[in-house]
């Protein structure tokens, strides 16, 4: 018990479920809006939609260690961001933007649009493989019976596809609870403390410290176990396989 209340004391702890929640919220509806978007547009199967479809899924086949090394090449001061920047005539050579020395919410905001672009085709997979499955006869009806295509895409599309939806949304919410390489590549330990990376950081850096970061782990698979168990309930996934 003591570990733990070692932990519950620990200001880092506070500002790690915080800085987790937000990052939890934000990112997974802002990535849900963009990755059920491109799902709508590339379902429409127009000319390019497998060119899009492609260039789309690049960001995911990447893996996190090799997205954090990039884009913390390209936030440095002399990295290829500002470089392109500069070339592009968009800032002067004494203009650089100093990308990593912004406020601890500002470096969050930072991490959530990294984040957004490796993990929204993932979401958009899912999404897209859901609206494929649907019986075009349904929509099709909605058409005829007068409803436009926000009414179809509300009171039709979506609810047969509350399957897709539930599935993307809850392993999202697992992954962006589990997040933590890419904020300590780019920005290194306790920048923007977030609870996994409390677990590593008590663990690996921290000589001594293993059995805190024991206790770390099993304190955040229980928020993430209830989570879960939450946005199930709440999605009515339980009534669904009860039914």
């Amino acid at each position: 018990m003591g570990y733990y209340k070692y932990i519950f004391r620990d200001p880092h702890f506070i500002e790690a479920i915080i800085n987790t929640g937000i990052f939890v919220a934000i990112s997974v509806t802002l990535e849900f809006i963009i990755a059920f978007a491109l799902a709508l547009l590339i379902n429409k199967k127009f000319k390019g939609a497998g060119a899009l479809l492609s260039l789309a899924l690049i960001p995911m086949a990447l893996p996190p260690v090799a997205v954090g090394a990039m884009w913390s090449s390209a936030f440095a001061q002399n990295g290829w961001l500002n470089s392109l920047l500069y070339r592009l005539g968009l800032i002067t050579a004494d203009g650089k933007i100093p990308f990593l020395a912004g406020t601890e919410m500002q470096s969050l905001m930072l991490i959530i649009l990294i984040d957004a672009w490796q993990v929204i085709p993932f979401m958009m997979v899912i999404l897209l493989a859901g609206l494929q499955n649907l019986p075009k006869e349904s929509i099709e009806a909605g058409y005829i019976f007068g409803a436009d295509k926000f009414t179809v895409l509300r009171k039709i599309t979506m609810p047969m596809m509350k399957p897709s939806i539930q599935t993307a949304l809850i392993l999202r919410i697992i992954a962006a609870l589990q997040v933590w390489l890419i904020i300590v590549m780019i920005y290194g330990y306790r920048r923007i403390p977030v609870l996994v990376e409390e677990v590593v950081y008590y663990n690996e850096i921290v000589l001594g410290f293993y059995r805190v970061a024991l206790a770390y782990s099993v304190i955040v698979s229980i928020i993430v176990s209830i989570v879960a168990i939450i946005y199930l309930k709440v999605s009515g996934a339980f009534e669904s396989s009860e039914g």
